[in-house]
């Protein structure tokens, strides 16, 4: 596979259409603006349709707004109708929008903010959306994931919800994780289809607004000591921006920073942890997720 890979060996876009969640900044903006330069048709589907809109005046190409709260179920069912309307077939869907270490808080439907938001919430758009994406060869879905998913990492099915004790830190483990477990079953559930597959991705370290709900005591040494371990956001969104448009991509693939501790540099394929590749827990998440959400995916 390519070394060094960067924007520059993105294949033509042109008749694509991408979905990228989050994309009014940081990593999602910077895989939205660099997909609708190579010419794909790209949905910014964002919480703030306001900030969603100044963020096409700033992006070249075909780029639209689509409102999705990632944190209401209702919200998403909407977005994804508005979606399945406007969109006759989708090329692309990259679950990029996340929050991290935030305090515990739940979303509109009483889930845990962050593994509601991370996990549920796309779990439940991507299952809404999937049908668009069966019929078109070479489609994939993207999941952002994180090195977060081997801290304090596990799924507590006895506590998904983190209603008996909580950890910020412990939450997004579980969430990221999630994230990558989703993506790993996913992929076997797609493969009878043979058309669409499930890849993932993380950033490494990137410079990004994600940080701003972490303690204090590690936000502000974070903030003083950025420049020295983390990347621009252009470097950070490479790893999900390969996953999607590289040709030699196979489902089931991760793609981080191509440095030893995986914080920065140019976008290479790398391992998950062994606990993300455990195939029971990969299916009882699944089967809690869609119980959880109401949604269930289409089957061959």
């Amino acid at each position: 596979m390519t070394e060094n890979w960067t924007e520059q060996h993105i294949p033509d876009q042109h008749g694509r259409v991408a979905i990228v969640t989050g994309a009014n900044t940081g990593l999602g903006f910077e895989t939205a603006r660099t997909l609708a330069a190579r010419g794909a048709s790209v949905v910014l589907a964002v919480r703030n349709v306001e900030k969603g809109r100044r963020a096409v005046d700033r992006i070249t190409g075909d780029v639209s707004v689509q409102a999705l709260d990632l944190t209401s179920l209702d919200s998403i069912r909407s977005a994804a109708a508005d979606l399945r309307a406007a969109h006759p077939r989708i090329d692309l869907l990259i679950n990029n929008a996340g929050v991290m270490y935030t305090p515990r808080r739940t979303t509109a439907d009483g889930f845990e903010l962050q593994f509601g938001t991370n996990h549920l919430g796309h779990f439940a758009l991507t299952g809404l959306l999937l049908d668009r994406l069966l019929p078109v060869p070479g489609s994939r879905v993207v999941t952002v994931s994180s090195t977060g998913h081997r801290i304090r990492a596990a799924i507590h099915f006895d506590d998904l919800q983190w209603e008996r004790s909580y950890g910020r830190v412990a939450a997004y483990g579980q969430a990221k994780l999630a994230n990558l477990m989703f993506t790993y079953e996913l992929n076997r559930r797609l493969a009878a289809h043979g058309t669409t597959v499930a890849v993932a991705a993380h950033p490494g370290v990137s410079n990004t607004e994600l940080i701003r709900n972490a303690p204090a005591a590690l936000r502000v040494p974070v903030t003083w000591v950025a420049p020295l371990f983390t990347q621009k956001p252009e470097m950070g969104a490479l790893p999900t921006l390969r996953a999607a448009t590289d040709p030699a991509v196979r489902g089931g693939q991760y793609y981080g920073p191509g440095n030893r501790s995986e914080t920065r540099g140019h976008p290479r394929l790398v391992a998950s942890s062994p606990a993300s590749h455990d195939e029971t827990v990969q299916r009882r998440l699944w089967a809690v997720s869609e119980e959880l959400t109401g949604v269930t995916f289409p089957r061959r």
